[in-house]
């Protein structure tokens, strides 16, 4: 079932087993049934110390197989086949179980089996979600250092009837003893933390027993990234704050413009990012959001929302973008239940059914295409009178027989029965009359809006939000610099924001430099 080159990595790691390490599958007469044995009985054949075991008694769903010692209770399940993004998470399910040793540190590995009570997770994703895997993997290490706390993930275009009754319409979507946890992509520091009650007061006081800092990045995005590279590289005391490292990259599938790199996705840029900031002395601190700033004396202060304060000669503030909502009724109140702004991760579950796009721009007509190979049908509605997207994807858009376009088109609401989205409707601008479509879930792509709420009455910000900056990256604000999508720079694109911040880390430099920071009781 594994192409030779998969199937020979796969024997090579798993040579790192120790110990032994049971495949209990629980089997029908499906076809699916069929493709889960054959993938378990391939692997069993790699290593002696993996047996592949059929009892049909084992579980309820079927197909699944539960990963365990043979002594040991069930800890990890997979109710579907394993493949495309989540074939990592099989993998290293396999070598955890069998002994091999997580990643983690010993502060995380203490904190999750310090947590008390029965922890029975369910996770719903599907195999072309590229947020699914990182949560699969959280859920599965933790069952691995905790006895009690299990961990089951489901493909849901496997188990429809299922994702039906829940009413899932977006991925990852997760279930703690039965009752929804969160949705969407979450690190395994975020799901601790959120299980974990006095997490936030213990990192709150950590933090605000830091020293000060030289340059302290505000955001860990690309443009974050590059700053703390270029910052800490002149041997400065260098930290990022950030809510999540990564920013939207994260969240972007297709990265095909990246110069030097063929083609990548978000999240292996992320990682890679995240590795090369590891070779230098960057205080990271994830996790973590603004909620203000402030110059006190020569210092400036950011305070974050769980009431520490960090001090630092400069800041750069980083804090990129975020998906632009429409503001229309049904959007807020459907979110997660037919409304998404992810149409890689959350395609899948409407596969057959028809849905819509708002947005003629690139993401808009991209994600058209992406859905149109999925779902039954595509009605892609843009504002202007026609689209915004670039020529070869619009003749790529217009060659599908199973999409619609209508331009000119205003969405004034998204509507919905019994808790899920079954329709929307427009304003033809033209004629000024109403329209109405039926679908199952509406993708919104309508740009990104600056992440400078917190700002406000402090940093002079542009009409639309973004943070004014002159030629060397600085603000309104002695002392702090900005990068990247939060700014004015226009043409948001990854690289400009990695030029960005390599820019306002050499403009901090500057500004450090130039002034005298041994008198910090000098009032501002």
């Amino acid at each position: 079932m594994l192409d030779a080159n998969i199937a020979a990595q796969l024997k090579t790691y798993m040579q790192n087993i120790k110990r032994p390490v049971e495949l209990i599958a629980a089997l029908d007469d499906t076809a699916k049934a069929n493709e889960m044995r054959d993938l378990l009985q391939e692997i069993a054949d790699m290593s002696d110390q993996v047996s592949f075991i059929d009892n049909p008694d084992s579980d309820p769903r079927k197909p699944s197989f539960q990963i365990k010692q043979p002594e040991g209770q069930e800890k990890i399940r997979f109710a579907g086949i394993p493949m495309g993004h989540e074939f990592t998470s099989l993998v290293l399910a396999l070598l955890h179980t069998g002994g091999h040793p997580t990643k983690l540190d010993q502060e995380m590995i203490d904190q999750i089996k310090g947590l008390e009570g029965e922890y029975h997770f369910e996770t719903y994703i599907s195999l072309s979600c590229q947020n699914c895997p990182e949560v699969v993997q959280a859920l599965n290490v933790m069952a691995i250092h905790n006895p009690n706390i299990s961990h089951t993930m489901i493909d849901g275009a496997l188990y429809q009837a299922e994702v039906d009754e829940r009413q899932i319409m977006a991925v990852p979507s997760v279930y703690l003893n039965g009752k929804s946890f969160g949705q969407g992509r979450m690190s395994l520091p975020e799901i601790v933390a959120k299980l974990d009650k006095g997490a936030s007061k213990r990192e709150a006081e950590k933090l605000a027993a830091k020293d000060d800092f030289d340059v302290l990045i505000v955001g860990g995005g690309p443009a974050g990234a590059s700053a703390s590279i270029y910052a800490a590289r002149k041997g400065i005391r260098t930290g990022i704050v950030a809510e999540r490292f990564g920013g939207q990259v994260m969240d972007t599938m297709a990265i095909e413009n990246f110069i030097s790199v063929k083609e990548t996705e978000g999240p292996k840029l992320v990682a890679a990012l995240e590795e090369h900031v590891k070779q230098y002395e960057v205080d990271v601190m994830n996790l973590q959001r603004a909620s203000g700033i402030a110059k006190k004396g020569k210092l400036i202060e950011v305070q974050l929302e769980n009431g520490a304060t960090l001090s630092s000669k400069a800041v750069i503030l980083a804090t990129g973008a975020r998906w632009r909502e429409l503001g229309v009724p049904g959007e807020t109140e459907y979110r997660g239940h037919g409304v998404a702004y992810c149409p890689h991760c959350d395609g899948p579950l409407f596969k057959g059914k028809p849905v819509a796009v708002i947005g003629g721009g690139n993401s808009g007509v991209e994600a058209a295409i992406d859905l149109a190979g999925i779902v039954g049908h595509v009605t892609l509605i843009e504002f202007n009178g026609e689209l915004r997207a670039d020529a070869v994807l619009q003749k790529k858009l217009f060659s599908l027989n199973n999409v619609t376009v209508i331009t000119g088109a205003q969405t004034t609401e998204i509507t919905g029965a019994d808790g899920k989205v079954n329709g929307l409707i427009y304003v033809n601008r033209a004629t000024e009359q109403k329209e109405t479509v039926e679908l199952n879930a509406v993708f919104v792509q309508i740009g990104l809006i600056p992440n400078t709420d917190f700002l406000k009455g402090t940093i002079e910000l542009s009409k639309f939000g973004e943070i004014e900056i002159d030629n060397h990256g600085q603000t309104s604000m002695p002392g702090v610099f900005a990068a990247g999508d939060v700014t004015t720079i226009p043409y948001k694109q990854i690289i400009m924001a990695m030029g960005d911040g390599a820019r306002a880390a050499l403009g901090s430099f500057d500004y450090l430099i130039r002034n005298d920071f041994d008198d910090k009781s000098e009032a501002a």
